[in-house]
């Protein structure tokens, strides 16, 4: 017992710590209807990794690097004439060819590859916990001071404007928020899965929640739900943390629409 309880406990504390910036982004994202900007994001984490190793730098380093970079296209790449998800898809469609196109020519990254696109939460150590705290705090912090004016600008932009608040710097500190969460959670659920991360909490959230707080608070139980079991059940069964914690969140969702649905016919 004390095996598992070293082996899990690291990872389910990082698990629980990303998990109060999952629950406030992934309802923003909902609220903004950005759900496809946290895939491109993810999808680049591949390209940054990749970068990583050619330059034999730091992999949190190449990670940064690129999601910092794709905020800066996206910025420079906004236009009224070029809708938001067709400039996301092109962007994230050229970031993972790009990522794993490097990735084929490196042979000693192979092997990771899977680790990579799909997580490893176990591979976390005691002494990774202190920086990881620390940005999450610095995240929150800045969260926190933006919140009420992310909130004006998902229920309806204009009106915002119009009281003041600034949108466009709304928006940057957002995907600067996101970029950050997905240099965090490449190691927990991987790239093709951050999105997920995001948005399966959220979606439950609102099936039971009446308020925006409500909202937050519902999907940080449901993350953090899922990521417990997930962990617990990838030790068990010998399988990727990354997809286990998905499944059990996708099983949570579809155990509470399934009861809502029955509730709603009786």
């Amino acid at each position: 017992m004390m095996e598992w309880l070293q082996l899990l406990l690291p990872a389910w504390i990082m698990g629980t710590l990303l998990v109060f910036l999952t629950a406030p982004l992934g309802c923003l994202m909902l609220w903004r209807r950005m759900s496809f900007f946290a895939d491109t994001m993810a999808h680049g984490t591949l390209l940054g990794v990749a970068l990583a190793a050619v330059l034999a730098l730091p992999l949190w380093i190449g990670v940064t690097f690129t999601a910092i970079l794709l905020v800066a296209v996206l910025w420079v790449l906004h236009d009224p004439r070029l809708p938001n998800d067709a400039l996301l898809a092109l962007c994230s469609a050229t970031l993972l060819c790009s990522g794993l196109l490097l990735i084929q020519h490196l042979p000693a990254l192979r092997p990771e590859l899977l680790s990579y696109l799909f997580g490893d939460l176990l591979t976390i150590e005691w002494s990774d916990l202190p920086i990881f705290a620390s940005v999450i705090a610095i995240a929150l912090v800045i969260l926190y001071k933006n919140w009420q004016a992310q909130i004006q600008i998902a229920i309806d932009p204009d009106i915002a404007i119009s009281e003041g608040v600034n949108a466009k710097w709304q928006r940057l500190v957002f995907m600067l928020l996101l970029a950050v969460f997905t240099v965090l959670a490449l190691r927990a659920v991987g790239s093709l899965l951050m999105g997920a991360l995001l948005v399966i909490p959220a979606l439950t959230a609102r099936l039971l929640s009446h308020s925006p707080k409500q909202m937050v608070i519902f999907a940080f139980i449901v993350a953090q739900s899922g990521i417990t079991i997930g962990l617990w059940s990838s030790a068990a069964l010998n399988i990727s943390t990354g997809l286990s914690i998905v499944l059990c969140m996708s099983i949570l969702f579809a155990v509470i629409f399934c009861v809502q649905k029955v509730k709603r016919l009786a």
